[in-house]
């Protein structure tokens, strides 16, 4: 079988190309990968694709060495196709990474939360105060079963304990780990948004706002109990979005620095000072479904 690198050479020969152009194309066929893209296909390319695919190579060259500027991001890739030499471009691995990274800050969303948040990890956690060795197994716990089958309901957490202990660090950390299982998470600060909820009656927005909230794959709700709730975001809020999920079987999770029989209490005093322990009832029974809680311990770490 004749040199495909020869027929190469007597094909730009044949061409009427300017002596700088020639002499660029004729480099270019020597180059290293070109010679093995031509190796690995003897049995493929013909003459009629030779006279043809001189321009992809010389291509394919400038692009693989003028990556800066050139198809700055992508790799240049010869290939035989539709009876053709062609060149295609694919992400490198910085833009796969970016892309990736992308992708991950789209599925971790968050209402009001520190920008740092998203650097929380399961493994640093786990390597903080003795305290939390209950809260990171059943935070791992959780992810397995919830990783395995996640048609299946599993109860999220109920994160209970004093201020500075890494209740809302370990809530950021699962979600994590979960939008790496390609799961959409939303975590919000509930006392922030119990204000822009108020906010959100004049402009109308208060059903969008719920309807955004209240469907996503995973919720968590951050620092609930820390304030005082109207009767209105307790039961027409907070309500409205417990029972949807309870309904659709939603995982749900909750920080707060009260028990749940301490926050039932809490959640039965509304602004006027009015006692509604039926409604407060109403709500914890959504929370003791959606949730199992769990005690997190250990020293206040908030101004290590």
């Amino acid at each position: 079988m004749k040199d495909l690198s020869q027929e190469f050479s007597q094909t730009l020969a044949k061409r009427h190309w300017g002596k700088k152009y020639q002499e660029l194309t004729q480099q270019a066929l020597h180059d290293k990968d070109v010679q093995t893209f031509i190796q690995q296909n003897q049995t493929k390319i013909t003459q009629p694709m030779l006279d043809n695919g001189v321009d992809a190579i010389y291509e394919f060259v400038q692009a693989k060495n003028n990556r800066k500027n050139f198809a700055i991001g992508y790799v240049p890739q010869l290939m035989v196709a539709n009876q053709a030499i062609q060149v295609t471009y694919h992400p490198d691995k910085q833009l796969l990474s970016r892309q990736q990274q992308v992708q991950l800050a789209q599925k971790f969303m968050t209402i009001d939360m520190a920008s740092d948040i998203r650097q929380a990890n399961l493994r640093d956690y786990e390597q903080g105060d003795q305290g939390r060795q209950e809260s990171y197994l059943a935070a791992v716990d959780f992810t397995i079963k919830y990783g395995s089958n996640p048609q299946e309901f599993v109860p999220g957490l109920y994160l209970s304990g004093e201020l500075g202990v890494g209740k809302t660090y370990l809530l950021a950390a699962i979600a994590q780990t979960l939008v790496k299982m390609n799961t959409t998470v939303l975590l919000v600060h509930f006392p922030t948004f119990a204000v822009q909820m108020k906010a959100a009656i004049q402009d109308n927005s208060v059903l969008a706002r719920i309807d955004k909230i209240k469907a996503v794959p995973i919720l968590m709700l951050d620092d609930i109990g820390a304030d005082s709730l109207s009767s209105w975001i307790r039961d027409e809020v907070l309500g409205v979005i417990l029972q949807y999920r309870m309904q659709e079987k939603l995982p749900t999770f909750f920080s707060s620095n009260l028990s749940m029989d301490k926050l039932e209490k809490h959640l039965a005093i509304n602004q006027r000072g009015d006692e509604e322990a039926l409604k407060a009832a109403r709500i914890m029974e959504r929370i003791r479904f959606l949730s199992r809680e769990v005690v997190v311990s250990g020293p206040n770490r908030r101004f290590k």
